[in-house]
């Protein structure tokens, strides 16, 4: 059965961990009526359903998520075999789809991608970016990016970057002609450029520490965003005070286009970590990859 129907079978794991009949095709670049009858035609060999179908969505039926669950550590254990195989008499080649936030993506990530990926151009690498949490596993990604305070505690983590600090600037302008805050509480009677974390829909409540106590501050302003590059872009028109990555303002704060204040009050916390399951297995790609993007210290 599984000779005769090893793509079926192939169709039907990519189902259920799109659950959607429509991007399952969009993956496997194929219509999705042949994707329709090619599952029609399994389940009539094994004369039982696998998915049940809505307008909505597709979900594997029980015998289908036993068959699921029986089939996919198999085929993926035996597409690792195969691509180590050919890999030890050849160049190392795969795909690797990598879950990221922005920040990460632009000052750790990418820039040390690049030299790698022109070294060997036969590794796909997907970047998918995004600033809320990404369930690895459940959506199919080798690895993610993630700040170390935020990792499970089964994943294998490799640390990719040093420490990070976030800086509380304005531009020289806004402290013409508003005071410069001693403390974050003060930051209560300033224009703020806010941030909306997409995970809770929730606006982020700044977060600072000294003398080993923590405080969370709650800010208001005209302005709220969820992207990086306009939130700095509203801090240098003048429209209120940010709180961004330190490293993306060195350069802005040196030139006197933007003040930062605070500083004693922003603590260094963990930086950067690739992260995935300690249970799967990867290609040599993935580890050559790894070397390349790990921290050296």
């Amino acid at each position: 059965m599984l000779r005769e129907n090893f793509n079926e079978f192939q169709y039907l794991l990519t189902i259920a961990k799109e659950r959607s009949f429509t991007r399952a095709a969009r993956k496997l670049g194929m219509t999705q009526s042949a994707l329709s009858h090619a599952i029609k035609v399994l389940e009539q060999k094994l004369q039982t359903r696998l998915l049940t179908r809505t307008t909505r969505s597709v979900a594997p039926t029980d015998i289908g998520e036993q068959i699921i669950a029986y089939l996919e550590p198999r085929l993926n254990e035996l597409e690792f075999t195969l691509q180590n195989l050919v890999e030890q008499n050849g160049t190392a080649s795969g795909n690797i789809r990598l879950s990221v936030s922005e920040h990460a993506a632009n000052t750790v990530l990418w820039p040390k991608l690049k030299p790698f990926l022109k070294e060997h151009p036969k590794i796909n690498v997907e970047l998918f970016i995004a600033n809320h949490f990404v369930d690895i596993v459940q959506d199919g990604f080798d690895a993610g990016v993630r700040l170390g305070e935020s990792l499970e505690q089964d994943m294998v983590a490799i640390k990719l970057s040093s420490e990070i600090r976030l800086a509380v600037v304005a531009s020289a302008d806004y402290f013409k002609t508003h005071a410069i805050p001693a403390t974050p509480y003060d930051l209560q009677h300033h224009q703020c450029i806010n941030v909306r974390l997409p995970s809770a829909n929730a606006l982020y409540q700044w977060e600072f520490e000294k003398d080993g106590k923590p405080l969370r501050i709650k800010v208001n302003g005209q302005l709220t965003f969820n992207q990086l590059p306009e939130r700095i872009d509203a801090v240098l028109s003048g429209f209120g005070i940010g709180y961004v990555p330190e490293d993306m303002v060195t350069a802005l704060v040196a030139s006197g286009q933007l003040v930062q204040v605070l500083k004693d009050w922003c603590p260094a916390f963990p930086g950067y970590y690739l992260y995935y399951p300690s249970r799967k297995q990867h290609p040599r790609a993935f580890a050559m990859m790894i070397d390349a993007l790990r921290l050296v210290e």
